[in-house]
This record gives C-alpha cells, sequence and structure tokens, in this order.
C-alpha cells in the first residue's frame, strides 16, 4: 500500500535567539537542553500547545504510522507529547470501522527537515548529534538513515526548495517501500511553506505568497491524488500508484507531480489560543550584501531569530 496521507505541523511556541550580522555569533536569551544557542526549548505555552496537538494527533482518520521530525529540540519536544500517549495504549477514539490498534512508533530524525538559515558569510551552527538527542528523547530510531544536513553557509530560497523536495521524496519512497499509509512530520515555519509549494507543485515566483500557513502547533493534511492506468481519478483511493512520465499532472521545477492535494491548512482549531505566530517569507533572509565587490558581509547590528522561525513571526511580541 502506497503513502496516501502526509501530516505537517509546525512545532510548538519556543523562546528566541539572536545573532550578530557580521562575526555569526549566536546568543539564546535561555539555556537549551542541547546547550545550542539556536536550539531553543517550548516555552510553557508551547508545552501546552503540544498537549492540545497531542490530543488532536491521536483522533486522526487515517492514524499515524510513521514520524518523521526536524534534529532541533523544539521540533522533538513538539511532538513527545503525542508519541509518549500513544505509545503508552492511551485510548484513542476509533475514527472509522476498520481502525485497528497501533503499533508503537518511533521518530526518525530526519536533516532534510533542518530549519532554514540564509545565506552567510559565516557558518550557521548544526543541531545536536543523534547520540545527544538519544539521552534526551526516548524512541529515537537510532537506525534511520537521515538525509545530509543542509548547507552550512545557509541556503537561498530556491536551495531550500530543493534540499525540501529531495527529503520529502526520500520519505514517500521509504514509506511507500514499508506500506505506510499515513505520515507525521514536525518541522519549522519555512520549510512548512516549502513542503506545501512542492509537494502540489504549486511554487510561485514570489515566496512572500501567503498560501501555505505556518501557525505555531498549526497541521496541515496533503492526501494523494489517486491515479489509474488512464491517468484518471482512480475510484478507489487504495488503487494509487506513482505517476508516469507522460502523466498529465502538473511538474514543479523541482521535480514532483502535483500528486498531492491539500486538504488542511495549518488547522489550529483544536488549540484553545487558535492561530498564533503565523510567518511568512519577505526576502530571502540574506546575511550577505552584494556590492561593486562582489558578496560582502554587512554591517547592520545584530537581529534576533534569523531563518524560518524569525523575526518575521506575527502576532507576538519578540521574546
Amino acid at each position: 500500500m502506497p503513502l496516501e496521507v502526509i501530516y505537517v505541523v509546525r512545532h510548538g511556541f519556543r523562546s528566541s535567539w539572536s545573532v550578530d550580522h557580521v562575526t555569526g555569533a549566536y546568543t539564546s536569551y535561555l539555556r537549551s537542553p542541547t546547550g545550542l544557542p539556536t536550539d531553543p526549548a517550548l516555552t510553557s505555552h508551547g508545552v501546552e500547545q503540544a498537549q492540545e496537538l497531542a490530543g488532536h494527533l491521536l483522533d486522526l482518520n487515517p492514524p499515524i504510522d510513521q514520524v518523521y521530525s526536524s534534529p532541533y529540540y523544539r521540533c522533538l519536544q513538539t511532538i513527545s507529547p503525542f508519541i509518549s500517549q500513544h505509545n503508552s495504549g492511551q485510548k484513542r477514539v476509533l475514527a472509522s470501522e476498520d481502525d485497528v490498534p497501533r503499533s508503537r512508533l518511533s521518530i526518525r530524525v530526519e536533516s532534510g527537515l533542518s530549519e532554514w538559515y540564509g545565506r552567510a558569510h559565516f557558518e550557521h551552527p548544526t543541531p545536536a548529534s543523534l547520540d545527544d538527542l538519544s539521552a534526551l528523547f526516548a524512541d529515537l530510531d537510532t537506525k534511520y538513515a537521515s538525509s545530509p544536513t543542509p548547507r552550512r553557509c545557509g541556503e537561498s530560497i530556491p536551495q531550500l526548495y530543493e534540499r525540501v523536495a529531495s527529503c520529502i521524496e526520500a520519505i514517500i519512497a521509504h514509506c511507500d517501500k514499508e506500506s505506510k499509509r499515513s505520515v507525521l512530520i514536525s518541522t519549522h515555519a519555512a520549510v512548512v511553506i516549502a513542503l506545501g509549494r512542492v509537494l502540489t507543485a504549486k511554487v510561485p515566483d514570489d515566496a512572500s505568497v501567503d498560501d501555505f500557513r505556518a501557525f505555531t502547533c498549526g497541521l496541515s493534511e496533503y492526501r494523494r491524488r489517486a491515479v489509474n492506468k488512464d491517468c484518471g481519478l482512480a475510484p478507489d483511493s487504495r488503487e494509487l500508484r506513482m505517476p508516469a512520465s507522460n502523466d498529465p499532472y502538473q511538474k514543479s521545477s523541482f521535480g514532483l507531480s502535483s500528486l498531492w492535494a491539500c486538504n488542511v491548512n495549518s488547522d489550529c482549531s483544536f488549540l484553545r489560543g487558535g492561530e498564533e505566530r503565523g510567518w511568512r517569507f519577505s526576502g530571502d533572509e540574506s546575511f550577505i550584501e552584494v556590492g561593486q565587490e562582489g558578496l560582502l558581509p554587512p554591517t547592520l547590528e545584530p537581529r534576533p531569530s534569523a531563518g524560518g522561525d524569525g523575526p518575521r513571526d506575527a502576532s507576538v511580541p519578540k521574546l
């Protein structure tokens, strides 16, 4: 059975950090459990959001068969309550007659889902190692082979799309091979938006277009379109197959066909606080200025939290 549903969640409300544009030095306001300044934990409000998210995830139909997460602490912390409740056998409302008890879930730590940092003349920090994360979180799949770590000196937006497209293609292929029906991805705002664009093959010329939303603990759902051998919609959603090269589905410049439809776009109806800290692209987040001599380091003052969870988080003051 091929993969049918991809659930995507952005991590919960987190604490913040700042970066010096000139030196590339990062500073956190609160110490992270991993000791890394760009790897903050959730705030108390974010922890509450994660608990509310867990209850919602337990009732999804189809239920979650596999979990993938960014290696950053806040993403793993966001889905930990769900993993704990699922694996402890907490009762779940049966969503359909063919619903059956689920097997124990593990988390596959996937570097391809990592935070997005703009291009820089310095190296951005990397997340904690799998060994370090295993000491902090239970149920990590230590045998899973992740995608490579993103570019240390940051990425342009097209490079982000390429990274996300490569990552999600590998995840889909892996889940197809293992006959997983549905998968949950926990990641960051920029990756949430990039995933929506590459999965639906709707990549706008203007990255700042408000299309796929990314609220804290907001849940999106993508369902695979079913096709028959004549390239039409299949009457039975279980007759799924990957398209041939001549299938009449739009393809993005990053190689993915539009076989995925977004049915839910960062839903927050299950959160008491509703939609919070929405984010969208606004510029390329680059730390590099282009001058007559070529690429030059900027001469600006330090700014808060660059990247996919950075200064354009809306609705709340910076932490």
